[in-house]
């Protein structure tokens, strides 16, 4: 039994449940500090954080480190992303016994070809339904116990349209998976024909600069959305601050103009539960 895993099923069936992306534990205690009930490994935020584009880069070891830095420092049901496998069927197997074994709530698999691409961005290319389905029933035997939430990502509306995307999904979801992830949906309308022509448990994508328009919560809930993931978004506003700061000290040899949006060392000490000169607890 994944103990997290059925939190997450359970907290889905009260309502819709927002996951912000974390890339490392700090940013995972800081999203349960804040009162969220689940948080969301991103391959590109993790890439990224590595100096790497989301080109599928990020190797199965370095992805369930921080699955495990995240799982441990948050305390929440976390699902990532496993990007297409890391290689052939026998790695997409040992991929999810490794993220159950390392913490993960579940993960999700896309059917695009590798090297992928951001799912926001054009010229994509698929690989076929039938070697999808394959990965997915090989996913589905794997998983370690039932509560493992094994979610299928599409990315064919960017590429063959809204009638292939919804023609995958329920195929994906035949073939074993417990939610379908639809990337890169360009309207509210299309989320809302989506779930009703692909019935079940759906993950919604709300990033930055991409396809999707900025939709509330609320929205992705009243349309039969059951969780929503922030990939990039706190990576974004982080780096967003960095360089400011950063021109700032490099133009001015100092960093004092930010110091009130910066967390104070009381703050940080605080989200770690750390009191100096007491032994901190794990």
């Amino acid at each position: 039994m994944n103990s997290q895993a059925a939190n997450l099923r359970t907290s889905m069936e009260q309502g819709v449940v927002m996951c912000p992306g974390a890339w490392n534990g700090l940013v995972g205690a800081a999203i349960a500090n804040a009162g969220f009930k689940s948080c969301y490994i991103s391959g590109g935020a993790t890439a990224n954080a590595s100096g790497y584009p989301d080109v599928g880069l990020i190797t199965l070891t370095e992805m369930c480190r921080t699955i495990k830095e995240v799982s441990h420092a948050s305390k929440l049901p976390v699902i990532v992303d496993a990007d297409t496998g890391y290689g052939e069927i026998e790695c997409l197997a040992r991929t999810v016994v490794e993220y159950d074994r390392n913490g993960a709530a579940g993960m999700h698999i896309e059917d695009q070809e590798f090297p992928k691409r951001c799912g926001h961005l054009d010229g994509k290319s698929l690989i076929s339904k039938q070697e999808m389905v394959q990965k997915i029933t090989t996913a589905a035997q794997s998983k370690p116990n039932d509560d493992f939430i094994l979610i299928a990502r599409t990315d064919a509306r960017g590429v063959d349209g809204m009638d292939a995307a919804i023609d995958r999904g329920n195929a994906y979801r035949d073939a074993g998976a417990d939610m379908i992830f639809p990337e890169g949906l360009r309207s509210e309308e299309e989320f809302a024909e989506f779930a009703i022509k692909c019935p079940g448990l759906l993950l919604a994508n709300m990033t930055e600069f991409g396809k999707t328009p900025h939709l509330t919560a609320g929205q992705f809930y009243d349309v039969g959305y059951n969780l929503v993931i922030y990939p990039v978004t706190f990576q974004r506003v982080a780096m967003g601050a960095i360089t400011r700061c950063l021109e700032q000290l490099h133009e001015e040899g100092t960093a004092e103009g930010f110091e009130d949006q910066m967390q104070t060392r009381q703050d940080l000490y605080d989200l770690l539960g750390y009191i100096p000169g007491e032994a901190w607890s794990f």
